[in-house]
């Protein structure tokens, strides 16, 4: 009996550290997501200091998941530099003017820079223009924008007045600049066209996306492509935006 004992312990050594070693591989794969998920949550909405908007003839609305957190507008800051507008957030925010308007076929542009990348934030964020403008400032406002993430990403997305998406969380293209690292200057144009049954996204001169008015327009979605155009930031983002303008083919 001693001998079988004995031949047996090495077996159960390599059972039990093969055990632990298990163990402790499936802790640490289950909480890697863990932690980058409690890290993602963990970047809370900022309150920008001596927010609101200070540009003549402007306004701006927080995206509504921001409001139910309790967050106001003033807590996003709107203000001019010379010729361009300087954008620190704070909550999501859409700022307008009710005088840009745009209908029919028309492109809405606008140049973006991030002076310093990332430096409000722990992970990317997007900002971009918005068109189709209805029932802004209200409850019931819908609108579609076009956005770019300094990591190359862009993304769109629209409010009707509930959010929905027209290429999901995002995705890559090769036009969208991309930073050289966290505090770093990354600058994207970005344009949105409405053209007979097309709605576009150009990034830097390059289309990125196209979507049929059928998937723009509708319940749930835009009231229609004609309405109030502007700009649209993420929160806990910095930028300037310059150079908005609407053109008419």
């Amino acid at each position: 009996m001693r001998t079988i004992y004995s031949s047996m312990l090495p077996v159960a050594a390599v059972a039990i550290l093969a055990c632990n070693g298990k163990a402790q591989n499936d802790a640490a794969a289950s909480s890697t997501p863990q932690r980058s998920n409690s890290q993602h949550q963990m970047e809370a909405t900022r309150h920008v200091a001596g927010g609101g908007v200070s540009v003549a003839g402007w306004t701006g609305q927080i995206d509504p998941g921001e409001a139910r957190r309790g967050q106001v507008l003033s807590n996003a800051k709107l203000t001019q530099e010379g010729s361009a507008l300087h954008v620190t957030t704070g909550p999501a925010v859409a700022y307008w003017n009710p005088a840009n308007t745009a209908s029919g076929d028309y492109t809405v542009k606008a140049s973006f820079t991030e002076p310093h990348y990332m430096n409000l934030n722990d992970h990317p964020h997007p900002y971009g223009v918005f068109i189709g403008g209805n029932d802004m400032g209200t409850t019931n406002e819908s609108y579609l924008y076009c956005a770019a993430y300094g990591t190359g990403n862009f993304i769109v997305r629209g409010f009707g007045p509930a959010p929905f998406q027209l290429n999901g969380r995002g995705e890559p293209n090769a036009a969208v600049h991309k930073a050289a690292g966290t505090g770093s200057p990354v600058a994207q144009d970005i344009a949105v066209s409405v053209k007979g049954d097309n709605v576009t996204c150009s990034i830097n001169g390059t289309v990125v996306g196209t979507y049929k008015k059928s998937d723009v327009v509708g319940a749930g979605k835009l009231k229609s492509t004609d309405g109030v155009y502007g700009i649209r930031f993420a929160h806990n983002t910095e930028g300037t935006v310059s150079g908005l303008t609407v053109t008419k083919p």
